[in-house]
């Protein structure tokens, strides 16, 4: 299994941008509450689960098996 970065530059620049303006929260999120800080609890859960393959809800984050 391998976390890394979406391979689009101007995304990530983008999530990143976002990400600091919400101090830290995961700017596709309304609600800034502990699980959706990131990497947000729904992301952790994906990683977690052996069958997922894919990317964060914001595209920040792609998992490979």
């Amino acid at each position: 299994m391998k976390i890394r970065l979406n391979e689009n530059e101007k995304i990530v620049t983008s999530i990143r941008e976002g990400i600091l303006k919400k101090g830290g929260y995961c700017p596709c999120r309304l609600q800034q509450i502990e699980e959706n800080y990131c990497m947000c609890q729904e992301f952790r859960d994906q990683i977690a689960d052996p069958d997922f393959e894919g990317y964060c809800h914001c595209m920040l984050y792609y998992k490979e098996k």
